[in-house]
């Protein structure tokens, strides 16, 4: 949904500087084979004696490549030399837009949506190979069909009050793990470690991630909360396997988008805004979904962060997706205004009871 209010937390691209991943130019001699996530690099060390993944990683630069493969790009993981060099002059025309509208002391449509599409992957889905999601489970697709979603991201969608608007328009949360992926705008995130946490902190709707880290997933299973004890961005536990920070998430706010109680909603683990995913921002969560993030530095500005997300309720199998962060230390968050003066879903609400009295006023609308 627009919101007029997103207008100051977008300007905070103006610090940001589009540079490719690290690595990400390099692709094997067979694009159909995807490449084992690089282990050689030693990263510096907190005072405390852990890897040190602390910066600003936004990810606008990847914000233009599709979670689902294009059919165009068959089974391949990696675009040929002829669609990378392509691939870069649309990077560059980006770059120069972003340019004038600097030079011009405005902030454009440009600075706006400021994504790009650097590397030369094809998706960020990488499993299934076949870059796409697995099918759903006839209970979920029960719960998206056309007309019995509450959200102002399905189409001819009558408001009759803010229940019938989903988590995101309400300004509570893009909810997990759709937080972690790149939407249009306000793709900043920072991370943040204290001895025996880390923090991943997000610029939409300013989530914050905080993971305690334990010794191993065993000692994260014996701090689980109970079943049925749930929030919009579940429980997060992380451990350290050699210079790999792993995070396991349990406990996500589950539900669906069709139910009147918004107590019984849940937010979409895939939201639409992030190119190739499902449309309509109404897929459920089952109480059994679980996440597994995996972040690993490959090297000095670079991590490689990957994610594996099972829910036997809603998807037929696990998936897994893989996005190169690169390290921009210049970025910068700003306030992300959303609730306060939101005046959209108030107008969503009048135009829907105005639509609805002209209608009945003339005997329906042609």
């Amino acid at each position: 949904m627009s919101r007029t209010t997103t207008l100051l937390a977008a300007i905070s691209f103006a610090a940001l500087a589009m540079t490719a991943p690290a690595a990400a130019q390099d692709a094997p001699a067979d694009l159909t084979v995807l490449q084992p996530i690089p282990a050689d690099y030693a990263p510096p060390r907190t005072s405390w004696g852990d890897p040190d993944l602390r910066g600003m990683w936004p990810i606008d630069n990847i914000a233009s490549i599709p979670m689902q493969r294009p059919a165009q790009f068959g089974d391949r993981f990696y675009l040929t030399d002829e669609e990378y060099a392509a691939r870069q002059q649309q990077a560059s025309g980006s770059d120069e837009r972003y340019a004038a509208e600097d030079e011009a002391g405005t902030i454009g449509f440009g600075h706006w949506v400021e994504s790009d599409v650097s590397g030369r992957r094809t998706s960020l889905l990488v499993s299934p190979a076949n870059g796409q999601l697995p099918p759903m489970t006839e209970w979920a697709q029960r719960y998206m069909a056309p007309g019995v979603s509450r959200t102002s991201w399905t189409p001819n969608t009558q408001f009759d009050w803010v229940s019938d608007f989903d988590s995101w328009d309400r300004c509570v949360s893009r909810g997990f793990p759709a937080s972690m992926f790149p939407f249009r705008y306000n793709n900043g995130i920072e991370v943040m470690q204290s001895p025996g946490f880390v923090v991943i902190n997000l610029e939409m709707i300013h989530d914050a991630r905080i993971v305690p880290i334990v010794a191993n997933r065993a000692a994260a299973e014996a701090r689980r909360w109970p079943a049925g004890v749930e929030a919009w961005m579940g429980q997060p536990i992380g451990w350290w396997e050699g210079n790999t920070l792993v995070i396991e998430t349990s406990n996500i706010k589950s539900g669906n988008s069709a139910e009147e109680d918004t107590a019984l909603r849940n937010a979409s683990p895939l939201n639409m805004a992030t190119m190739g995913v499902p449309p309509f921002n109404v897929i459920p969560t089952g109480p059994q979904a679980r996440a597994v993030e995996r972040l690993t530095m490959t090297g000095p500005d670079s991590i490689v962060y990957e994610i594996t997300y099972t829910d036997p309720q809603v998807f037929t199998a696990p998936w897994t997706a893989r996005l190169d962060w690169t390290r921009n230390d210049e970025y910068q968050f700003f306030e992300y205004a959303c609730h306060e003066g939101n005046v959209q879903v108030r107008n969503y609400i009048s135009a829907s009871q105005a639509g609805v009295e002209l209608s009945g006023e003339s005997g329906g609308l042609e």
